[in-house]
């Protein structure tokens, strides 16, 4: 039976590793000498009972210790030193594997049920970098000498090596034990921990909706719930740690108070020297350090178990991005094709076999019912969410064939829920760019009609904007994400929902925007609920149940799903009332829902799949 090939994520960490090789040799190095010069120790004590008592030669005494203070010093430095180098490996380690772990984390964070989840992967980074630069790796290092101790105590006499080795039997037994027992208390407690601090940040996100309902003294008393099942969890994993630590450490002190009574009626019957009395003491408890040193940290060794195996799975799921061939900038052609998405997560497409084609100087409104899948679609054309038939293309390449950073160049989107980020208002329009140009973010904001507000604000565009623009109200958000969709000048401009918080002067100031965009040659995708936001557009979509109902010029597509559409025409504040009642079935394929127009025609009034209003 063949094996099994080894996981991407766990190659991955392991080739990581595997960098530091030269430094896990020179650490090798130094822990042989060091546990050499261990030595040391015992053979002072049998220098000093066998030969300087009974010779009474304080020369001796003298050269001895002179000698045992320099081995001492070799011995302290060679401690510190592999100290030093294992602590730089942890850092190196964590240094190589931190962006691409945040990476992995933003990307998988597309996925809704992934988001919700507590984020641990760079906490997880940051326990296996403890674990490496902890004493912990030294018991590595040093528990193969524990054999090379155990021989020498049975050279001074075989009952001081079995009383030895049946100790270190006990304390292996414990360590296998402890692992056992603590990894479940372990796993619980950082489950309930970070369901504790997910729950604690998005009520902090959301305190002003939690004052305003009265909703303090619940979300507390919830926050306790789950914070006294951690702080439970967390004390029943340390338990179990500490019982075993506390016996490894009794059990160690009891053995070697054993070992000297047993070494002692040795000597009293003339078959042990005092000096081998006291040696065996001390090579006994070096012997069993690195397995007493292992079981009191072991809950940094299972922390990092956990982390990597967590790392693993990440990884995993979210493999580097491939190295893609540099495109000459798109035309503002886009040619969707049989779209079908399924949501991250889940395994329900909520978009279905979409196909419509939109071309230069030209914007298409999307409208339709809550959960119609207009969001989604916004989703599926920028790349968020792949899709699992069909394609999007943009001037004939599909959306793969561009790399996530250019692809972001080429398409300017503005989401529902804009979200800015800490840093100043020409930073956050900029897309946080480490060199941005500042003719472009002016460029940008006159564009998006937001210039002459960021020049109210107290610092113009150096204001300094808190995570999530809390110092600004929603339309002012709204117009500075429209600023950073335009940043750049893409060629496709997605908006979903914009007039979500725009006043009137905002909504005129999006309407030149768009304008503009299709002035310049550039297509914009509108998702709409409000009529308002589909003034500027040409053609016109209509979604419903993830299907294309209609799709065609604007006013033909109001004129057949609209009910209220002569007064629509009129006012466009006036809520539009799609109908939703469906025209018999005309053809055979009267199921496919799909319905794709070429660039500059319009569908047919009378074609059989499209639905009329009631």
């Amino acid at each position: 039976m063949a094996a099994k090939p080894p996981a991407p994520g766990r190659e991955e960490l392991r080739a990581t590793l595997k960098k530091s090789r030269g430094l896990f040799r020179v650490v090798l190095l130094f822990s042989i000498f060091a546990n050499i010069l261990v030595l040391t120790g015992p053979l002072f004590m049998l220098q000093v009972y066998d030969r300087v008592l009974a010779s009474r030669s304080e020369a001796t005494l003298v050269a001895l210790f002179a000698l045992v203070a320099v081995l001492y010093a070799i011995m302290g430095v060679l401690d510190y030193s592999r100290g030093r180098i294992l602590g730089r490996v942890g850092a190196r380690f964590q240094s190589m594997l931190d962006r691409r772990v945040f990476d992995a984390l933003l990307r998988r964070s597309v996925d809704p049920n992934f988001r919700n989840r507590p984020a641990t992967g760079l906490r997880d980074l940051e326990s296996i970098q403890r674990l490496l630069s902890s004493p912990a790796l030294f018991a590595f290092y040093d528990l193969p000498w524990t054999p090379v101790f155990l021989f020498a105590i049975f050279l001074f006499h075989p009952l001081l090596g079995w009383m030895a080795v049946a100790g270190g039997v006990v304390l292996i037994i414990a360590t296998v034990l402890n692992q056992v027992l603590s990894k479940t208390p372990q796993r619980e407690s950082l489950q309930a921990s970070g369901q504790a601090e997910a729950f604690a940040e998005a009520v902090r996100r959301d305190a002003e909706v939690v004052q305003t309902l009265g909703m303090r003294g619940a979300v507390l008393g919830r926050w306790r719930q789950q914070r006294d099942v951690a702080l439970a969890t967390s004390i029943k994993a340390a338990d179990v740690s500490g019982s075993f630590s506390t016996f490894s450490k009794t059990w160690r002190l009891f053995l070697q108070s054993g070992m000297l009574a047993l070494a002692a009626y040795l000597v009293l019957q003339g078959e042990l020297t005092p000096g081998a009395m006291i040696a065996g003491s001390i090579l006994l408890g070096r012997a069993l350090a690195p397995i007493e040193q292992a079981i009191a940290q072991w809950s940094l060794v299972q922390r990092a178990r956990q982390g990597w195996t967590s790392l693993t799975q990440l990884l995993e799921a979210t493999p580097e991005e491939e190295e893609k061939t540099e495109l000459p900038r798109p035309k503002a052609m886009l040619d969707v094709a049989g779209l079908t998405v399924v949501p991250p997560g889940e395994k329900v497409p909520t978009l279905k076999a979409v196909s419509f084609r939109v071309g230069p100087g030209m914007a298409l409104g999307v409208i339709g019912q809550s959960a119609s899948g207009k969001s989604t679609l916004a989703r599926a054309i920028t790349g968020i969410w792949p899709a699992v038939q069909g394609k999007v293309r943009l001037d004939g390449a599909a959306l793969e064939q561009f790399s996530s950073e250019v692809l972001g160049q080429h398409i300017g989107y503005l989401p529902q829920d804009v979200s800015l980020f800490d840093a100043s208002v020409a930073d956050n329009i900029a897309r946080l760019s480490p060199n941005p140009d500042p003719a472009k973010i002016v460029e940008a904001a006159k564009k998006a009609g937001a210039h002459e507000m960021i020049l109210k604000l107290p610092e113009g565009y150096d204001t300094r904007i808190q995570s999530g623009g809390s110092r600004l109200s929603g339309g002012q958000r709204q117009r500075l994400g429209l600023a950073r969709a335009l940043y750049g000048s893409p060629v496709l401009l997605v908006l979903d929902e914009p007039n979500a918080n725009l006043d009137n002067e905002g909504s005129n100031a999006m309407n030149a925007s768009i304008e503009q965009m299709k002035a310049n040659g550039g297509s914009v995708i509108i998702m709409a609920h409000r009529p308002a936001a589909i003034a500027q557009c040409e053609l016109l979509l209509v979604m419903e149940n993830g299907m294309v109902k209609d799709f065609g010029k604007r006013d033909d597509v109001l004129r057949n799903n609209v009910k209220n559409h002569e007064k629509l025409a009129a006012n466009p504040e006036q809520p539009a009332k799609i109908a939703t009642q469906r025209a018999p079935a005309i053809a055979s394929d009267q199921a496919k829902p799909a319905a794709s127009v070429a660039l500059g025609q319009v569908p047919p009034a009378k074609a059989p799949n499209v639905e009329r209003k009631s």
